[in-house]
């Protein structure tokens, strides 16, 4: 009866932040499906073949079909069908890029073509979804992602204020942190949530978005990259908690995390090694880890018998301070992604 109470108390508290946040929700439907163009693509006979479908060839069979292309016929679909090129799993690096410098001109990110930004994936649909690699993707050694949580989009995902809490800035200190040897993709590449509220507190923009993740890591191995870690922040760690069984990355690390929809390494389905980091200031400790009638994510990854490794915070300050030069995070961040992560256990 005792623990029914706690129970009932925690899915309460978990509706109230839900409901009655400093933010509410937006309800933004998440954006799905394949890359905008699609249609006009599936019907394009330029080069005498039909190209592959967006929603049923594996990222593995796109970059066979872009491998047997010349350069001209490439730079034909780059010119012709520059979203889906830029967007479509399995594409070769540096025709994304490409796609996506000519994608963007004439929208309000028109700032992504900006010289020597390598933008790996663009969409305008909703509030914008990109990704964004800093370091060399096609010859690093590493490889890490970045998975950002709530309200962060195309307009957001670089902004200079709170820059440790943006991907693109978690993605320039990790890279920093180590020596430059890792390229490091920052990946808002779903709908997030906005606020605190319904969408943060149930799964459904999850649900969408680690599909998505999934496709994007089986991608990069279609085109020679290695295994990423991904490192999954607040709202994101729920998304990669969906995705970590179809995901090919040799690590998941989570930090500020509200759950994983699971309740277990185990239940997570993945081969690839588990962590997690919680700072003692972090105010996601003051979320409800339960999962009931759809609302909260359940267990903390973080808990001792979740079955992660745990990943030292003590000198990180808040929700967005995992990344900042000089925590314990970072270093042990830098580590994982270097597959040194034995020295952080």
């Amino acid at each position: 009866m005792r623990r029914y109470k706690r129970t009932a108390v925690a899915v309460a508290a978990a509706a109230a932040l839900g409901a009655t946040g400093g933010v509410a929700g937006s309800g933004e439907p998440p954006v799905t499906g394949p890359p905008p163009g699609t249609a006009a693509w599936n019907a394009d006979r330029a080069l005498g073949r039909a190209l592959p479908d967006p929603t049923r060839a594996a990222p593995a069979d796109v970059a066979a079909f872009f491998a047997g292309l010349g350069p001209a016929d490439r730079q034909e679909l780059v010119e012709r069908h520059p979203l889906v090129v830029g967007n479509l799993d399995g594409v070769p690096v540096r025709l994304r890029y490409a796609a996506n410098a000519r994608a963007v001109q004439g929208t309000p990110y028109a700032r992504l073509a900006q010289p020597g930004r390598q933008i790996l994936a663009f969409d305008p649909r909703g509030r914008g979804q990109v990704a964004e690699v800093h370091g060399d993707l096609e010859r690093a050694r590493q490889v890490a992602v970045i998975v950002p949580g709530a309200d962060v989009d195309a307009g957001s995902f670089d902004r200079a204020k709170d820059p440790y809490g943006t991907p693109t800035g978690m993605a320039k200190s990790l890279r920093a942190a180590t020596d430059g040897t890792t390229a490091v993709v920052a990946w808002t590449g779903y709908t997030t949530p906005v606020g605190v509220g319904p969408d943060s507190a149930t799964g459904g923009h999850a649900e969408a978005g680690a599909p998505r993740l999934a496709r994007f890591t089986r991608g990069l191995a279609a085109v020679g990259a290695p295994r990423p870690s991904l490192f999954c922040h607040s709202y994101g760690s729920v998304v990669c908690g969906l995705a970590a069984k179809d995901a090919v990355a040799k690590d998941v690390v989570v930090f500020g995390s509200p759950g994983m929809r699971a309740d277990s390494v185990r239940e997570l389905g993945t081969t690839a090694r588990v962590w997690a980091a919680k700072n003692p200031t972090d105010w996601i400790s003051k979320v409800p880890n339960v999962e009931l009638f759809g609302l909260g994510h359940g267990t903390d990854p973080a808990a001792r018998g979740f079955g992660a490794h745990r990943v030292p915070a003590e000198r990180a300050q808040g929700h967005t301070g995992y990344f900042a030069p000089g925590t314990d995070s970072l270093a042990a961040f830098a580590a994982i992604a270097q597959d040194t992560g034995g020295a952080v256990r």
